[in-house]
């Protein structure tokens, strides 16, 4: 197999792996109840939180007011609560709940369980590589995302 064909072979199983990553995606935000950016903010939150809502609009790349109505449904769902930064009283941070906590362990940690198990069967060299190949994709990724926002 040619070198092209190889990178051909990579290129389409990268559009079947976002695929993948899609329908888990939907899959997980109809479990719970929530859209798609509901869950982005959630997984956000889960990674990072207690987080300002300032720094949820720069991660999701939402408008504040658009941000604020994503936290108000994730709190209707008892995914988040709101409390006062004790470090600055003008400012109100967004933590998970135990019940997000509670949807983590069940619907997500799991999926990194499966993943690390995969990777099992990779030696170190060869995870040395994997890890590369996805830094360098989430990179072209990013790259690729500005280009298209800015393209007129």
């Amino acid at each position: 197999m040619s070198k092209n064909s190889v990178i051909g072979e990579i290129a389409m199983e990268l559009r079947r792996l976002q695929r993948s990553f899609d329908a888990f995606d939907e899959a997980a935000a109809a479990r719970l109840g929530l859209n798609r950016t509901d869950l982005r903010c959630l997984d956000v939150v889960l990674a990072g939180g207690p987080l300002p809502a300032g720094r949820l609009s720069v991660a999701l790349k939402l408008s504040p007011a658009a941000t604020t109505t994503v936290i108000d449904r994730l709190e209707r769902a008892g995914m988040v609560s709101r409390a006062p930064d004790p470090g600055n009283r003008r400012r109100v941070l967004v933590a998970a709940t135990d019940a997000a906590r509670s949807a983590e362990t069940e619907i997500f940690v799991p999926v990194g369980r499966a993943g690390a198990q995969a990777l099992q069967k990779y030696g170190p060299d060869e995870l040395a590589v994997v890890l590369d190949f996805l830094r360098t994709a989430r990179e072209v990724q990013e790259e690729q995302a500005v280009r298209v926002r800015t393209s007129s």
